[in-house]
């Protein structure tokens, strides 16, 4: 089986990037193509080159309300890599539903929290005022649905009485460093079925 090209887009430091950059070596069915942000600033991209991963960034401001464009400029980016599969990782722009259904069943995400549960922002703050006991993150296929599509992987971990928003973020961002390289692997390899991560992490 041929491998698998995977391009990662990103807008921050990518710790989610480099877990699934690292991951991929050995018998695993994918290499990293590229890796692209919306900024020229996000600390990410030096980590690519790093590790010997081409890049790209394409700036969103100077399209402005042409969501279109932008993801055309995107576009010529990806498939000059030879993408087959985008890994959404903290790339903070809504994507417009016409791109969505080009990469549907190509394009995962990883999102801070138990879906359906609290898609969008502030996902730690609103779990800690909802009440609630466990907090986790999800790997999923993205669709036009913001943090829609189907859940490929969740993880699960305990809120303790003196977390806030801080200590529970750290805490489920260990949890994302494991289950979205682990969830990668699998639908590279054309295992698309929802698997639950095991563990329990405090």
């Amino acid at each position: 089986m041929a491998l698998k090209n995977v391009a990662i887009l990103i807008s921050g430091g990518g710790s989610n990037m480099v877990a699934l950059l690292d991951s991929m070596v050995g018998d695993h069915p994918a290499r990293p193509c590229l890796v692209m942000a919306n900024s020229e600033d996000a600390g990410g991209l030096a980590k690519a080159e790093a590790r010997g991963v081409k890049t790209a960034w394409v700036d969103h401001k100077p399209y402005g309300e042409d969501r279109a464009a932008f993801e055309a400029e995107l576009n010529t980016h990806l498939e000059a890599a030879g993408t087959d599969i985008i890994c959404l990782a903290g790339f903070m722009r809504i994507l417009t539903p016409a791109f969505m259904e080009t990469w549907q069943g190509r394009m995962l995400n990883i999102h801070p929290s138990l879906l359906p549960k609290y898609k969008g922002l502030n996902t730690h703050a609103r779990a800690l005022a909802a009440g609630d006991s466990e907090a986790g993150c999800s790997v999923h296929e993205a669709t036009a649905e913001l943090d829609g599509g189907p859940i490929l992987c969740q993880a699960r971990v305990p809120i303790a009485p003196d977390d806030d928003a801080s200590t529970l973020a750290a805490k489920v961002l260990r949890l994302e460093h494991i289950i979205y390289p682990e969830t990668l692997r699998r639908f590279a390899g054309g295992d698309n079925a929802r698997r639950d991560h095991p563990i329990d992490a405090t």
